[in-house]
């Protein structure tokens, strides 16, 4: 990919505004960024494009948002900075022109698990307040109808001031501070259950192993706590007495005294609960994850039947609804509801509340509930719900930041995305987005588009100025703009199918399908029709399914590719063979690190309520690692010489010479393969795009041995340009014998489908339903469904 950057083209000078006009970023160089300047005007729609890791978030997010963010939060008084995030000043020489930035981007909302729909866009608190004035029968405040709010009693002491300025004092008493919580759940809407099976072989000792519980070993303190607790160490659990079951499973924390020393016992239910279910399932190591999963249970709440409320908050009614009944319906069916419920008295309330619920239509998210779990939403559904609260909003001259808000939507979609983008411009706001759609990008006032190539080939402004100008530049980009894919005149033979019957997850409706095997099928439709349902309710979890799905990748700063997808274990043992050292030497976080910055190759200083300052390290010189462990070599490198190489790189390295590794190579191989090449094997993971950590993900399970491979979206994050690369490993994929079946919105991969099933026709109940199942040329021809529709018009354009 070589592209001159040489003479940047200009925007066309009936565009050029003022100073006051533009916002002027001068020498950036954040991440991989070489030190480029840049004007953008204000008021406008500004695409940023390029390839995955050419720079785009480096410079929209990482500089230009970041450095918004850090100069409001430097108005506040240091007294209030000190409870906020610290931000660093960017690598850049100087901004001007910066107006407030909102940032709307694809992080999940978070795994709380009392965090909704509903109480994410203030669409509950409205619900409240319409229950604590029309409810029947009357309950009490908003509060009663919140299952985030418990039922409490408290006493205390009132003054009241009577006339002539004498003060009274008179003691309240059960004082009740009214909120709509379940008792039985705490608002959780589901209880959990052990399956005392999975915790312990009661026909075992103690000692003999009995438990089965990650990291209770009787070897230790732990035999010596549960000796002092006396229970017996060598009898079978199934002998144990009422009580002593008890005392194992279910002792609050008791001190006790051992060989002299002061510990402290807890029963293993208590224990578990705090140090497993307190966290986040992702966070969990895998064999800890898998105990959790075989050992616990978890079912709606008997009491308030999974809605989280208390019998109260449930009694009170709207024309014969309660509150959970309205955060049970589809958003869609709710809004009808509110836009036919007519009460003067709280005209203004209801106004709000249908601008509010219109929204997410609007912005295709009418087919979820209020009261669906925040954390269950995907990257694209949390970035649009996010979406929803500026919508309304009455501010103006800001700067709003997007990334990729076409994730996850349907070309039927995509349209009303780009008019809302459209709305947010109109009422006098800078629009900045980072985006590889061409339906996007052909809205743009102005394109600016980075490259040549990705990581350290890119960091490069190729082309500013129109679409137009765009499409005629010699960039990837605008060589690839006006791409189409053609539908094949012949697909593959399948080579089997596997039978779908009755399938009713979520909002299927009894759906019964052949999933065609050994070929590349594509699952498509609107957002929220059922395709996930379908795949992963009746597929995924099956024998031989491996499953590429767009969950986030983990990691620290400390964490890497080579980390992550196990490259840098083979590479350990062959410097360890080579030296006849340790293998433990050559890791950062052990006992190669250095003692210095503890192996993170910088050190952070704190200066109270100012931003922390992060220097490289001055003993390794940001290398990580000890002097003494750098002066082992394997083929004339030391290890953090091999950390700095790119994937391309080491692939040729550790495939000959005193450095061949066929397991790293192995490895190495599957990275270059999905087009993450230019990158360095110890960059860490928190600098990666949103593209780069899912094809390490799909790199790190192409690993594993299974007949067939689920992918959902996975064109997130691609440019263009690397859809193609994209087709190709699919197709060695099933040339190499495996099923491939893909969750897709994007055109060009439903083209080179061999078999497509649609569903629909819509979202939510409007959908569930398999609407068409063929190939697609008999998709195109039909034209009979909405994607079929836009996949014709995509073909013949």
């Amino acid at each position: 990919m070589t592209t001159d950057t040489s003479t940047v083209q200009q925007l066309p000078a009936t565009h050029v505004a003022d100073s006051h006009d533009l916002i002027s970023v001068q020498g950036a160089r954040e991440n991989n960024l070489k030190d480029i300047s840049i004007e953008i005007p204000k008021r406008r729609l500004t695409v940023f494009t390029g390839v995955s890791g050419s720079g785009k978030s480096s410079l929209v997010f990482a500089t230009i948002a970041a450095e918004s963010q850090r100069m409001i939060n430097e108005t506040y008084s240091a007294f209030v900075q000190g409870f906020m995030p610290n931000l660093a000043r960017p690598d850049v020489d100087h901004l001007d022109g910066l107006t407030t930035a909102i940032i709307v981007d694809q992080e999940r909302m978070g795994a709380n698990p009392r965090s909704t729909v509903g109480t994410a866009t203030d669409a509950n608190a409205m619900l409240r307040i319409l229950f604590s004035r029309l409810g029947t029968p009357y309950v009490g405040p908003p509060t009663a109808f919140s299952f985030n709010v418990p039922t409490r009693k408290a006493s205390g002491v009132m003054s009241t001031e009577k006339a002539g300025g004498r003060v009274e004092k008179a003691v309240v008493q059960n004082v009740v501070y009214l909120g709509g919580m379940c008792a039985r759940c705490e608002g959780m809407g589901s209880v959990s259950d052990f399956d005392l099976t999975a915790l312990y072989d009661d026909s075992k000792s103690l000692g003999d192993g009995a438990l089965t519980v990650p990291g209770y070993s009787m070897d230790g303190w732990y035999g010596r706590l549960f000796e002092g607790m006396g229970l017996p160490m060598d009898k079978p659990i199934a002998t144990f007495t009422k009580k002593q079951l008890e005392t194992m499973l279910y002792s609050e924390p008791t001190k006790i005294k051992v060989e002299g020393i002061n510990l402290t016992f807890e029963g293993i239910i208590p224990k578990i609960q705090k140090s497993m279910l307190s966290k986040d399932v992702e966070a969990m190591q895998p064999h800890v994850r898998r105990f959790v999963e075989s050992a616990i249970t978890f079912q709606a709440c008997p009491e308030c039947e999974g809605t989280r409320l208390s019998p109260e908050a449930r009694s009170s009614r709207i024309q014969g609804k309660n509150i959970a009944d309205l955060c049970e319906m589809q958003i869609s069916d709710l809004a009808e509801w509110v836009r036919e419920f007519d009460e003067p008295s709280v005209a203004p309330l209801l106004k709000g509340l249908r601008h509010l619920l219109d929204s997410f239509a609007e912005i295709g998210l009418g087919y979820l509930s209020l009261d669906r779990p925040a954390g269950t939403l995907s990257g694209g559904e949390a970035q649009r719900t996010k979406m929803i609260r500026h919508l309304g909003s009455s501010l103006t001259d800001v700067t709003y930041v997007f990334d990729e808000p076409t994730i996850g939507l349907h070309p039927h979609d995509i349209e009303r995305m780009n008019q809302l983008l459209l709305q947010l411009r109109d009422k006098g706001n800078t629009v900045l987005v980072v985006e590889h759609k061409p339906e996007t990008i052909a809205i743009a006032d102005h394109v600016v588009d980075l490259g040549p190539g990705a990581g350290t080939a890119g960091g490069n402004v190729c082309f500013e100025g129109s679409v137009e100008g765009l499409r005629g530049s010699d960039t990837i980009t605008g060589r690839h703009l006006d791409d189409r894919a053609k539908v094949g005149e012949s697909v593959r033979k399948l080579s089997g199918v596997l039978e779908v019957r009755g399938a009713s997850t979520h909002n299927l409706q009894n759906v019964d399908v052949d999933v065609p095997l050994g070929v590349l099928c594509v699952v498509t439709g609107v957002a929220g029709s059922g395709k996930s349902s379908l795949i992963h309710g009746s597929v995924a979890g099956g024998d031989g399914v491996v499953v590429i799905d767009q969950g986030a990748i983990k990691g620290s700063r400390r964490s890497n590719p080579a980390t992550y997808t196990g490259l840098l274990e083979p590479i350990r043992k062959a410097f360890a063979k080579a030296n006849g050292v340790k293998p433990a030497l050559f890791s950062s976080n052990s006992e190669g690190a250095c003692p210095t910055c503890n192996g993170a190759g910088v050190i952070f200083t704190e200066l109270g309520v100012m931003a922390t300052v992060e220097s490289t390290c001055e003993d390794c010189e940001g290398r990580r690692f000890q002097a003494s462990v750098l002066e082992y070599t394997l083929g004339g490198r030391n290890i953090s010489e091999v950390l700095a190489m790119s994937m391309t790189e080491a692939e040729v390295f550790f495939s000959e010479g005193e450095a061949r590794t066929p397991a790293a190579h192995k490895i190495l191989d599957r990275l270059v393969d999905v087009g993450l090449g230019y990158l360095t094997l110890g960059q860490p993971l928190t600098t990666l795009s949103g593209g780069e950590r899912q094809r390490v993900k799909l790199a790190t399970q192409m690993a594993e041995k299974g007949d067939i491979y689920v992918l959902d979206e996975p064109t997130t994050g691609l440019h263009l340009a690397d859809v193609e690369n994209l087709l190709g490993l699919l197709d060695r994929l099933v040339e190499s014998g495996k099923s491939v079946i893909v969750i897709e919105h994007h055109q060009a991969v439903m083209a080179h489908a061999d078999w497509i099933i649609d569903l629909g026709p819509g979202a939510g109940h409007d959908g569930g339903k398999v609407v068409f199942e063929g190939t697609p040329a008999e998709l195109v021809a039909a034209k009979s469904t909405l994607t079929g529709k836009h996949l014709a018009a995509y073909v013949a354009g």
